[in-house]
């Protein structure tokens, strides 16, 4: 009687667990990984123009941190890297739409964000600093200085720097601008007290632009892990991805590409005449 209880229970359970076994494969199946693998290339998506993570160089050509990261990720798949450069205002519903596979731009992963598309885990965590007008040195000494109607703070439209100035610096008076670097000049120039974006950007133009001129307030004052977003309902996809970036980042390319991008200027070279 005990052997044949058990032989119902495992009957049972073979025909219980065989439907959602069945939804399992299936799913699988309509991974995005399988219409990669199928078309034998990877469509990355991203805004050229971010420094040091998208950018084009004087011959047309993509290079950056997320440029490297996209392109190990299309050798990890054993694909071709196909580009896929898109304006920031569009490029959530562009992934959506499946205008390219994954999006790789420097994206943090908000929750907000994370409504509509999916996130893997960070490959690098930065976050929001202070591109500061020389005439402010050492009287603002933090965001919360810039807490006033008479400074004039800066971010690109869309980004997580504007909604860092909204949200922490709600007083001042805020200019939008569609290009980041737009948004640093402005201070550079003397039009603006301050831009507030990601400390990587900051750092540089910093040290490209703004000696005697600006100042860097580099202390991040927010969180921001910047992730690889894709469509949502693929798990396996997902999946994936979280390991490769885990590979990535222990192996050593992860900070050979930092050492290149980020604690270098050396590439400013191949974006000059």
């Amino acid at each position: 009687m005990k052997k044949i209880l058990v032989s119902l229970f495992a009957l049972a359970f073979i025909f219980v667990s065989a439907p959602a076994f069945g939804a399992d494969i299936n799913l699988a199946k309509t991974s995005t990984i399988e219409s990669i693998v199928k078309a034998g290339k990877i469509r990355v998506g991203f805004e050229s123009g971010y420094l040091p993570f998208e950018m084009t160089n004087t011959k047309g050509n993509y290079m950056g941190f997320d440029i490297d990261l996209g392109k190990a990720l299309a050798k990890a798949m054993k694909v071709k890297y196909e580009p896929v450069n898109t304006a920031w205002d569009g490029i959530i519903p562009a992934l959506i739409t499946d205008k390219f596979d994954v999006l790789i731009s420097g994206m943090t992963c908000t929750q907000e964000r994370n409504l509509a598309i999916n996130f893997t885990v960070p490959y690098i965590v930065v976050g929001q600093a202070i591109l500061l007008n020389k005439k402010h040195e050492g009287k603002v000494l933090s965001y919360k200085d810039l807490n006033d109607p008479k400074f004039v703070v800066c971010s690109k439209l869309g980004t997580t720097g504007e909604q860092a100035v909204k949200r922490m610096i709600p007083k001042a008076t805020y200019k939008s601008f569609e290009v980041e670097t737009e948004a640093c000049m402005e201070v550079l120039q003397g039009n603006a007290d301050a831009t507030v974006y990601d400390l990587p950007l900051i750092e540089f133009f910093q040290a490209e632009h703004g000696a005697g001129k600006t100042i860097a307030l580099n202390k991040p004052f927010t969180f921001e892990p910047l992730a690889i977003a894709v469509r949502k309902g693929d798990p396996d996809f997902l999946n994936f991805l979280n390991n490769f970036i885990r590979q990535y980042k222990n192996d050593g390319r992860w900070q050979r590409s930092y050492d290149k991008w980020i604690k270098s200027n050396e590439w400013t070279k191949d974006m000059k005449n």
